[in-house]
């Protein structure tokens, strides 16, 4: 079954909430069943000298895990949507320390980037999601 950019989105979302590596292992494991590949990588630091960081482990997991090959299109369609979700957490962001989890989802065309970021402020923590969706 061919699912649409929703169904990734949501997935690439959750996958970014999962709390363990065995709760995100079992995630994988229900997505794989319905024909939706995922896979997901920590992060953390202060959010300006991170950017780079967070797209480069967003295209590099999704590589490692079979997500993508080698081709341009693919390479730059991760990087893409990570930097779409980047930008829609930068402005929450910017100037803080930052920790948090990006979720990768691929079904046939489809490939969606989810960033969950907890932002420390004090003792007091904020949180923002960005979502960016691509075709291939």
């Amino acid at each position: 079954m061919e699912f649409g950019s929703k169904d990734v989105a949501k997935a690439a979302i959750m996958l970014a909430l999962s709390e363990t590596r065995e709760q995100e292992k079992e995630l994988k494991r229900q997505y794989a069943q319905e024909g939706i590949e995922t896979c997901g990588v920590d992060f953390g630091g202060e959010f300006t000298a991170s950017v780079g960081v967070i797209i480069e482990r967003a295209v590099v997991s999704a590589k490692r895990e079979g997500l993508i090959g080698e081709k341009h299109a693919e390479l730059g369609a991760v990087a893409g949507a990570a930097r779409e979700a980047v930008a829609q957490i930068a402005m929450k962001s910017i100037g803080y320390n930052v920790g948090g989890k990006i979720g990768i989802a691929r079904c046939g065309q489809h490939i969606a980037v989810a960033i969950y970021n907890c932002i420390g402020l004090l003792h007091l923590n904020d949180v923002a999601i960005g979502l960016g969706h691509r075709i291939v």
